[in-house]
């Protein structure tokens, strides 16, 4: 039976409950995030060596694999339910089990080390090709520029709802797990639930999206059918066509690849200022509490900016926005309170342009389409990760970047920091960010010219 109708409006429960899926993705990636870095050194007793090894090999592998899935989504032969929405429910099961052993510790040798490091790359695997078909779903079902940034609001409000109740949810599961199964198996425990309910979210997605695509079936007939009439064999989607005929592509991913640098630099440094330079290290704490707070704001006004200026000018006016502020706190950044309220503003421009991508990305995928003659939307959509892993890549090499410009030694106590050292820190937290990402904007301005409104 054909359920899918055409032109199919957006339904009142995409529009208010889509994203409840990321809401989990966020859950359980921050236990990652928060929680990784500290159980390999501090539960599995690995060196720092070994524990740079570890996280550095999976994330070059993640990365690359990045620029791959959405093409291969494309290539290969619909499954059942739909191109896309199918992975919303194929793989998202996986991610707990594989995710757990990322939190287990087989024993002191390479094998050890080995299962680890395997378990960081397959469920990354196992997440990546929902939440890229996730997105791509996004292009799918939103017919016009008023129906994607609806969707892409209501997405990042339950992002942003995710990284809220993380703040209490997640040091509470943790503890919790330890009381029942002790401190070596809660990370592991908690991993998993998180995981779980990432894909309960999903699958509610996937019922969601019921009827807005093809079914497996449907788009085979419809792509032989098409093939017979035009006496030529089914296209292949090449990733690499699609980039290479689209320069709007190639400087929007870099322009977002600045945001995402800035992005990891700042949460990843903000410890250092607030523990070398105001003395009060759990001022980070209020700090990612406001700034997650007013993320949901920025979510949820995203898609009125943009109905009045456009999706890329509400990036570029961002982008302008984040350098400015960046610059003024690095001019007052002994006064503490200055500091936070001014980088909160600037963490809750940069939110706001978080729904404006998938619109742009969207663009490029037309683009795309019409110059290869085939449907791109899943290589093209699919890229969109490829900036984040790039800026997860590049925040150790920046922080330390930063920290080396200040002559930081953590040997050197708080209260004694110098002023070198503070204004390094200082200029690892404000102005490299404000640097890159102006240069993000005027990438944006010159390199990204679709201004698709329908």
């Amino acid at each position: 039976m054909d359920e899918r109708k055409d032109q199919k409006a957006v339904s009142s429960s995409l529009k208010r409950f889509f994203g409840i899926g990321d809401f989990g993705f966020n859950l359980m990636t921050n236990i990652d995030t928060f929680y990784a870095t500290y159980f390999f050194t501090n539960i599995a007793k690995f060196s720092l060596g070994i524990v740079t090894t570890i996280t550095t090999i999976s994330a070059i592998i993640d990365a690359i694999l990045s620029c791959l899935y959405g093409a291969w989504m494309n290539k290969i032969k619909p499954k059942r339910w739909g191109r896309y929405r199918s992975w919303l429910i194929l793989t998202p099961w996986m991610v707990p089990f594989l995710y757990a052993f990322q939190f287990i510790k087989i024993n002191n040798g390479m094998l050890g080390i080995i299962i680890m490091t395997a378990a960081m790359i397959t469920s990354r695997i196992a997440w990546n090709l929902p939440y890229i078909a996730n997105i791509s779903m996004i292009n799918v079902a939103g017919k016009t520029t008023k129906d994607r940034m609806a969707l892409s609001s209501t997405r990042m409000v339950w992002t942003s709802l995710g990284n809220v109740a993380y703040s209490y949810a997640g040091p509470a599961v943790v503890a919790f797990m330890a009381s029942l199964l002790g401190e070596n198996n809660s990370y592991a425990a908690a991993a998993f639930v998180f995981a779980a309910l990432m894909a309960s979210g999903y699958y509610a997605h996937f019922k969601m999206f019921t009827g807005y695509e093809e079914t497996g079936a449907e788009e085979s007939a419809r792509l032989a059918r098409q093939a017979v009439e035009q006496n030529q064999a089914q296209p292949k989607v090449s990733a690499w066509a699609a980039i290479r005929c689209n320069p709007h592509l190639i400087g929007l991913m870099i322009s977002s690849t600045a945001k995402y640098m800035v992005l990891f630099l700042v949460n990843g440094i903000a410890v250092y200022y607030f523990t070398y330079i105001t003395h009060n290290a759990g001022l980070l704490a209020t700090f990612v509490f406001i700034t997650n707070l007013l993320g949901i704001m920025a979510s949820y006004v995203s898609k009125f900016v943009v109905a009045k200026i456009s999706a890329k000018k509400t990036i570029v006016c961002s982008y302008i926005f984040m350098a400015a502020g960046m610059l003024a706190a690095f001019a007052i950044y002994q006064n503490t309170w200055g500091v936070i309220i001014l980088m909160c503003l600037v963490i809750f421009a940069m939110t706001l342009t978080n729904a404006c991508e998938p619109e742009l990305f969207a663009n490029c995928a037309g683009y795309s389409s019409a110059k290869t003659g085939f449907d791109t939307t899943g290589t093209v959509m699919g890229l969109l990760t490829v900036p984040v892993k790039i800026g997860i890549v590049m925040r150790g090499i920046l922080i330390s970047t930063a920290l080396a410009i200040g002559g930081f030694s953590a040997d050197i106590a708080p209260e004694a920091a110098g002023a070198v050292v503070q204004r390094g820190i200082c200029i690892g937290f404000m102005v490299i960010p404000a640097v890159v990402i102006a240069a993000g904007a005027v990438i944006l301005v010159f390199g990204y010219g679709l201004n698709k409104e329908a």
